[in-house]
């Protein structure tokens, strides 16, 4: 029997790509989408390409109806929006996929920092694991309260991870810059600033967020995990004239002298059997092309023994493995299916 799945927030490009995946999992039932903008519009109005299969229409996000409705609700809303849902469909036992901001720093403290608001759900906030299967594969899978990864610290993770837990990195003075394409502002939604408009956007590169990037507590919390202790990093993000894909290029101190080649063995031993982590030969570098429309994240690794520093390279999918796909990665290790389960297209070329 199909495991009846819910979407809220489903008129943002995070959504589309969502719901994308959704229709054709073959373990999933789509039962319910929502946006308050078009409730009563037939999904297929707003999403011609998804058109045939699904006869849903979009309705307003009613908690109540949707935890008598489905067994998992995804929740691609705003954030500040999730803390206010996630209490009802915690209390009744529904499974939660949450892709905004509001579960994924497990400290209160600076949420309230970063957000500049308080978080109402600290029970919530409490239970909720973070949503990277490469690092917390078995908390995923019994937890009731996911909350998906922003799409800039899936790639500056997955980029620096084994460096810092096999010890080849010192920790301090790592240096994070980021790339990616316009959807990534509108993943919530598509009402965004103007700098996002085709105008404005083509034939151009900028920094956005310099030095107050709310994703910057969510990398920091994730390296310094894997350390035990605690790290700063700086980060700078920029937006780059595509429709889809992140690039990250981390400049990373090292503890010792090292090689390339011994780098890459390392990389190779942490994502040693990871199905959606490719790391790449000594010589090959990663491109955002590789991996457009999969969950899939490119890494490679190159010594720099003149600076004793590492450039740490990924790119995925800002969509995917940066969001809706890894969220089904997520949905897959929760009710216990292989994880591949419905991810395993392979990117789509040109």
């Amino acid at each position: 029997m199909k495991v009846k799945v819910a979407v809220a927030g489903a008129s943002g490009y995070m959504g589309a790509e969502l719901l994308r995946l959704l229709l054709v999992h073959p373990l999933v039932e789509l039962v319910a989408v929502t946006s308050e903008r078009l409730s009563g519009e037939p999904l297929d109005s707003l999403y011609p390409h998804l058109r045939g299969l699904t006869s849903l229409t979009f309705e307003t996000l009613d908690p109540e109806r949707l935890v008598r409705e489905a067994e998992c609700v995804f929740l691609a809303l705003p954030y500040m929006e999730s803390h206010k849902v996630v209490p009802v469909l915690r209390r009744h036992g529904r499974k939660v996929m949450d892709l905004s901001a509001d579960y994924r720093l497990k400290d209160a403290g600076a949420y309230a920092t970063w957000y500049m608001t308080s978080h109402s759900d600290p029970d919530g906030l409490a239970e909720a694991v973070y949503g990277l299967p490469e690092l917390h594969r078995k908390a995923i899978a019994s937890a009731s309260v996911v909350a998906n990864p922003g799409c800039y610290p899936v790639g500056a993770v997955l980029a620096i991870a084994p460096l810092l837990k096999a010890g080849w990195a010192r920790g301090d003075g790592i240096v994070i810059d980021g790339k990616s394409g316009v959807t990534g502002a509108g993943s919530m939604g598509r009402k965004v600033d103007p700098i996002y408009l085709y105008t404005e956007a083509n034939e151009n590169l900028q920094a956005y967020g310099v030095a107050t990037h709310r994703h910057t507590p969510e990398i920091e919390q994730e390296l310094s995990g894997l350390v035990g202790r605690s790290l700063t990093v700086a980060f700078t993000p920029h937006l780059i004239p595509l429709n889809r894909g992140l690039f990250t290029t981390a400049s990373v101190p090292l503890a010792k002298a090292a090689a390339t080649a011994d780098l890459v063995a390392c990389y190779r031993e942490f994502y040693a059997g990871e199905p959606f982590v490719r790391v790449l030969p000594e010589g090959k570098l990663p491109t955002t092309r590789a991996v457009v429309g999969s969950n899939f994240c490119d890494v490679a690794v190159v010594a720099d023994p003149r600076t004793q520093r590492a450039v740490c390279l990924a790119a995925i999918d800002n969509l995917g493995k940066g969001g809706s796909a890894n969220g089904v990665q997520n949905l897959n290790l929760m009710f216990g299916w292989d994880e591949r389960t419905g991810l395993d297209a392979p990117p789509v070329y040109p």
